[in-house]
């Protein structure tokens, strides 16, 4: 896709990348600059309504009444809205795409999951007769117990949080309650370490703090039309989670976006254009509906803390043999993109390493936290960081400069990948390199000299025999009734070569297990593994062909440089 991109939009992008440095014009500049940029507030209607919710005070609380009487008699109210009020008042973004289940509230009806989640919305003529109102409201709490970190949440007897997901985590087809990834015997090639390196590792909730608050107006238009002026970063989620809420047909309603005052992932979530359409289908009057900075800060979603656990396996030369990862992702107390996350962090693992045996298992866990939502880098940045920071804590076990450690385990062109995809276009090598020449860090010749397009493929592009593939973790392979169809050679790692990556050692084969069918209902599969399909043997992957071998070269001897497509 990318190569027919090029082909087809040369005209629209130049990818030179040789833009850093130059005084380049943003196009939307002048707007901003000048004031003229169109942002959603700057839509004002004849009549125009507000509304605002009160919010829940407790952190989990059973709702046992609501007396919202004296609200509705005050100046100025012209609605008051309740759970019942809302058409289909279940909703999670993703099932839009049929991911993952219904599990949040417009308005909370039975009970609170969180500090600050809605229970009744208040249109009036003013913000100060809504806050007005509010106030009037009565709502007799009977508060629950509540758990606010990842563990505690999956412990038995902990505090049931989402209604939905009663065990506190997110179930992938409706029956597993983790991702899961196996590549190699991590636990074997443990034993064969000659350091066994730990950590953990913790991503607090990071709110995005846009300059303008999320919000939408909703009004009105001829043919039993509404117009959505909003400032969603995903305009089609929008418009397909407002109409789904509300029961009606998507081309009644007319979303427009124009300007995002700052996103950064936080504006994905649908929450305000279902409120303000219906707002304005029960009052017939145009209806905005927009945070104030108290409750951007309080209630808008937040990047989703993050824990992980990580255990490497560590020669006395730097290269590791083994990763075992374990990561709790706090989505807070309702699914929205958390569970989308989670794919992502594993898609990412073991990070941009060749290490031989990778494990991991990656939960989605509810607490009665601000549900979470995406934030640059939206499920990698928090893995990331802490592979990072675990390589310097191995760096500094093995008494190895970290930049070479990282240069000595990169991938290589023609690698195997953890996810059983071959590695190409890789540069972390030649990253490193540069980052050590312009912060004038030492690394050694021999380092220097190395290489993304030399010493990958061979032996490191085969999927290892002993990668467990069941799902109950039993090893297959090697007898040609179900898993791999090939064995690779043994061989003996022989004294390592810095000119081109050294050979990681083999752990011992395991004799093949029987064969096994899972039952059904088995929890905790191997994701991104593949059962053979019955009546039909498994296709046996083909050895790769040997990384291209071209000179050695930096190709990035400066930043501007030119790099291999």
């Amino acid at each position: 896709m990318i190569e027919f991109r090029k082909e087809y939009f040369a005209d629209e992008r130049d990818d030179n990348l040789n833009e850093i440095g130059k005084p380049t014009q943003r196009q939307d500049m002048l707007g901003h600059v000048t004031g003229r940029s169109p942002y959603f507030d700057d839509h004002l209607f004849d009549g125009l309504l507000h509304l605002k919710c009160l919010r829940s005070p407790h952190h989990h609380a059973r709702i046992r009444s609501v007396d919202t009487s004296e609200a509705e008699r005050m100046p100025g109210v012209k609605k008051v809205i309740r759970a019942r009020d809302v058409p289909l008042n279940l909703n999670t973004l993703l099932s839009l795409m049929d991911f993952g289940l219904d599990d949040e509230p417009m308005l909370a009806d039975k009970k609170v999951c969180y500090v600050g989640e809605p229970v009744v919305a208040v249109v009036a003529e003013t913000e100060r007769a809504c806050f007005d109102a509010i106030a009037k409201i009565r709502v007799d709490y009977e508060v629950l117990p509540h758990v606010l970190d990842v563990e505690e949440a999956i412990k038995p007897g902990a505090p049931s949080v989402n209604p939905t997901y009663p065990a506190n985590t997110f179930l992938y087809h409706e029956k597993y309650d983790h991702q899961k990834l196996r590549f190699g015997d991590v636990e074997a090639a443990l034993r064969q370490a000659d350091h066994i390196v730990e950590g953990r590792y913790q991503m607090s909730p990071i709110e995005q703090a846009p300059t303008e608050t999320c919000g939408a107006i909703a009004a009105p238009e001829t043919n039993n039309r509404f117009v959505v002026y909003t400032s969603t970063q995903a305009l089609f989620f929008s418009l397909g989670t407002a109409a789904k809420m509300l029961k009606v047909s998507s081309n009644r309603l007319h979303f427009i976006g124009g300007t995002v005052g700052g996103g950064f992932g936080g504006k994905v979530d649908s929450i305000h254009e279902p409120m303000a359409i219906l707002g304005c289908m029960l009052t017939g009057k145009p209806v905005r509906y927009a945070w104030d900075r108290e409750e951007e800060m309080q209630v808008g979603a937040p990047r989703g803390a993050e824990r992980w656990y990580i255990t490497d396996g560590v020669m006395n030369d730097g290269r590791i043999i083994a990763r075992k990862f374990t990561g709790y992702f706090d989505s807070g107390a309702y699914t929205r993109l958390s569970s989308y996350a989670i794919i992502k962090g594993t898609g990412h693992l073991p990070g941009p390493y060749t290490i031989p045996n990778v494990s991991s298992d990656v939960y989605c866990v509810f607490t009665n936290r601000t549900p979470a939502t995406a934030m640059r880098g939206f499920g990698i940045t928090g893995v990331d960081f802490s592979i990072e920071a675990h390589m310097d804590k191995v760096a500094s076990k093995v008494g190895m400069n970290p930049i070479e450690l990282r240069i000595l385990n990169s991938y290589r062109d023609g690698d195997m990948k953890a996810h059983r995809r071959l590695a190409k276009n890789t540069a972390l090598i030649e990253c490193c390199q540069v980052v050590a020449e312009k912060a004038k860090w030492k690394i050694g010749n021999e380092y220097k000299a190395m290489s993304s397009l030399k010493g990958g493929g061979g032996e490191r592009a085969l999927i290892p025999a002993h990668t467990v593939i069941d799902q109950k973790g039993l090893a297959r392979g090697g007898n040609g009734s179900s898993g791999f169809a090939y064995q690779p050679q043994p061989y003996t790692p022989s004294t390592p070569t810095f000119l081109s990556t050294p050979a990681f050692p083999s752990v011992p084969a395991y004799t093949p297990a029987p064969s096994y069918t899972p039952a059904a209902a088995e929890r905790r599969p191997a994701s991104g593994t593949s059962e053979p399909v019955p009546g039909h043997p498994p296709a046996a992957p083909q050895p790769a062909a040997p990384a291209e071998q071209r000179p050695a070269v930096n190709r990035f001897s400066s930043i501007s440089g030119l790099r291999r497509r």
